[in-house]
């Protein structure tokens, strides 16, 4: 009986291996190899057309001796902090809004109008949006000189192009926070809601004592994948703004594109790569070490 027992066992554990096998596969072929082999060309000055040489931290060094690359650090860093901001907040509100609308029909138009941009191509939409920002013919400053606004340069202003990027992303992408967001609400118990207008709570104090602090596991998980997420943002910069003017607009992911496949320079891209990877780790490890500070999973 204890052998049939134990050779059932095992049968279970190697069937959950082998099931497990194609995942880890794909893992260590597509992200572990690709890791690795980064890693070790950001050591060498490996260029497409010239061969390839050791050259310890030399790319390192030259990417953070260039004033250029701490421009392109603070552009990632300040599209991050505004694009995580404007998610939390606009589609925060945009859910509870959303959530509290009692008719039917209208609640399933509002959310498919919010979720779909999301699933939309980003490339072919942003092309829509470059033209739609243009100073001479483009929607947005037509819509401002209805106002009695003057036109912005959107595209050629380095204030302008921070702006004109938010918008499209925030509009692009603010539907998956949403959607995390609105799974969110309704998983909050009707009877909190109860107990506490019981108690003579109002809206606001139901809000901040019941909704926000259940919705701080939502709230953690949307900081963190947008965050990681933005650090790598490169279609917005690529096709709407190519980076520009100057360098007002260029992110870490697309200096990477630039130097790797415009100027062939392998080595140089691995390292800008690895630094990337390594404030997005540090990033995310503060995010989950500080975690127990702040997030609830009951309401005291």
């Amino acid at each position: 009986m204890n052998k049939r027992l134990y050779s059932k066992k095992k049968i279970d554990a190697v069937s959950g291996y082998l099931f497990l096998l194609p995942a880890l596969l794909a893992f260590l072929l597509f992200i572990g190899a690709p890791m690795v082999i980064t890693i070790v060309l950001s050591f060498f000055d490996y260029n497409m057309l010239q061969g390839s040489e050791w050259i310890n931290f030399d790319n390192y060094i030259e990417f953070f001796k260039n004033p250029t690359s701490w421009q392109i650090i603070w552009n990632t860093f300040k599209l991050t902090l505004i694009l995580v901001a404007l998610h939390i907040v606009i589609a925060l509100l945009l859910a509870f809004v959303i959530y509290k609308e009692k008719r039917g029909p209208v609640k399933y138009v509002y959310r498919t109008a919010v979720y779909l941009p999301s699933i939309l191509t980003t490339a072919s939409v942003a092309i829509a949006w470059y033209y739609m920002f243009n100073y001479d013919f483009g929607v947005f400053n037509w819509l401002l000189s209805q106002l009695g606004i003057s036109g912005v340069k959107w595209l050629t202003s380095s204030s302008g192009v921070i702006v004109a990027i938010c918008l499209f992303s925030l509009w692009k992408f603010v539907g998956t926070p949403f959607l995390y967001y609105l799974i969110g609400l309704q998983g909050i118990p009707d009877g909190y809601y109860e107990a506490a207008q019981i108690d003579g709570a109002n809206k606001i104090q139901t809000f901040f004592h019941i909704t926000l602090p259940m919705l701080t596991p939502t709230l953690f998980f949307v900081i963190t994948i947008t965050t990681i997420n933005t650090f790598q943002i490169f279609d917005e910069p690529y096709i709407i703004t190519n980076g520009g003017p100057g360098n007002a607009s260029r992110t870490l992911a697309l200096h990477v594109y630039e130097k790797a496949f415009k100027a062939y320079e392998m080595g140089y891209a691995s390292s800008v790569s690895v630094v990337l990877f390594i404030i997005v780790l540090v990033i995310t490890i503060i995010l989950y070490s500080t975690q127990n500070k702040w997030v609830t999973y009951d309401v005291e």
